[in-house]
Order: structure tokens, then sequence, then C-alpha cells
């Protein structure tokens, strides 16, 4: 498994290189009546605030829990606002039933579930909803001359990319958050969108994936440049809603 303090180390440019939630989320967050004025929200694994910061615009109270001393340093700055505790999900204390919504915003793979799917449980209200998204970047099914480069460079590594789950293999999370009978899902919905990046911006962005070297990063600069200066990437944002299930029916 990658190291999941890879982050950490590229503190300085993360906010910046990674794009923002897609406004559609956003859109259908709201929708859901989950981001009410006034609602206690704890975001888990908050990086630098790519979810922190809508939260907060959308006046609800936040609670940012991100493990990296450099990165929640960067969040308490840029969020004010915002409750930064600088620990890891698995070590943080949280108050019973303190909390509405629980948010892992491209964490949830880094994330012990035996360990905090419990405490997640016991910090939300009874009615509260714990929410997991996450940026695939890549739609599977849109090939482009870039992501065909892209390809080419992750196949050049004789290896598989990264052990673990499918990152879109929504299914198999959903099965994992419900393994304990902790919570029951509501919604999977995934989002299509696309971004037009150059090639500092891949470069950046690329930089920041945990399982990418700095020569493969330059690697997908340097396609960007021959295709023309930019190129547009086609991404996914699947979302999973999941309710707490009561102690009595568990």
């Amino acid at each position: 498994m990658a190291d999941p303090m890879h982050f950490e180390a590229h503190a300085e440019i993360y906010g910046e290189a990674r794009p923002p939630y897609p406004p559609a989320l956003w859109d259908y967050l709201h929708g859901l009546g989950v981001l009410e004025r006034g609602r206690r929200a704890l975001d888990i694994g908050a990086g630098t605030g790519q979810a922190t910061g809508p939260l907060l615009a959308a006046g609800l109270d936040v609670t940012a829990v991100e493990p990296g001393p450099r990165l929640a340093a960067r969040l308490r700055r840029a969020h004010p606002d915002a409750v930064v505790i600088n620990e890891r999900a698995e070590d943080v204390e949280l108050p019973d039933s303190g909390f509405d919504i629980a948010i892992a915003a491209t964490s949830i793979h880094w994330i012990d579930l035996d360990i905090v799917l419990p405490k997640i449980h016991r910090a939300l209200t009874p009615d509260g909803k714990f929410l997991v998204w996450r940026n695939v970047f890549g739609d599977p099914e849109t090939r482009t001359p870039f992501r065909e480069r892209v390809a080419r460079i992750v196949q050049d590594r004789g290896a598989s990319p990264r052990v673990g789950p499918d990152p879109d293999d929504v299914a198999a999370l959903s099965e994992e958050l419900t393994r304990s009978s902790l919570f029951s899902v509501d919604v999977v919905r995934t989002f299509r969108w696309n971004i037009e990046l150059n090639d500092r911006q891949v470069f950046r962005l690329f930089s920041t994936f945990s399982d990418w070297t700095s020569e493969e990063a330059d690697r997908a600069a340097a396609a960007v440049r021959e295709l023309g200066g930019t190129v547009v990437e086609h991404y996914t944002t699947w979302l999973v809603a999941l309710t707490p299930t009561p102690a009595t029916t568990r």
C-alpha cells in the first residue's frame, strides 16, 4: 500500500494541484437536505480543505480531522472558522452524537474501517448521515490521446499501479461500509465532469498521486506539451450516502 503520508510531502501544492469537487455534487447534497446552515459536520482526512471550504460556505460548523501536520497547518490558515484536529481518524476522540453529518472525501481508502466506523457511528446523531465520496481521475468510459499516454506510463512500470480495491468499484466499497451493520446505504450516485489542464497543472496534480513518481508526472506533463499544450481530462466523482443503524436493530 502506498504511504498515506505521501500527501504531507506535497502539502505546499496539494490544495492548488487538486481540482475541486464538481458543482453537481454540491448541488445534489443541497438537494438531499444535508447541508443546512448550522448543522455540525465532521470532515475526516480533510487535507487542505477541499470539502471543508464548501461546507463552511454552506453555513455548517465544521470539525476537520487531518493527520498531516503541514496539511493541517495550511487547513487552519485557509479556513480559520473550522476546528482543525491534527490526528489520525483512528486516534481522534469524538463526542457522542456530536455531529449531524460525517464526510470522508477522497479519504476513505486510507482509513481503517474496523476502527473508524464505530467511532463515526457513535459520533453521529441518530438521524445523521455519513457521506463518502471520491474523485476518480480518469473516466473509464472516455478514452483520449492523453489517457492513452497515461496508460502507457502506467504500463511501463511493469506492475500493478495500486494495491488495494479498485477506486471505481463503488459496490465493493458499499459492502465494506455496511459489513459491520453499523450503516445502511441510502444513495449511490456518480457525477461525470471534465476540466482543461496545461502541462504544469498536470505535473502538479499527478505529483500528488500516491502511486506516481515525480519522473512519471514529468512524462505526463511532456505528453500534454506534445498534444498541443492543454488537454481535457474527463473525471468522475462517486458518492455513497449512508444512515447509521439504530443500536437496537443490530
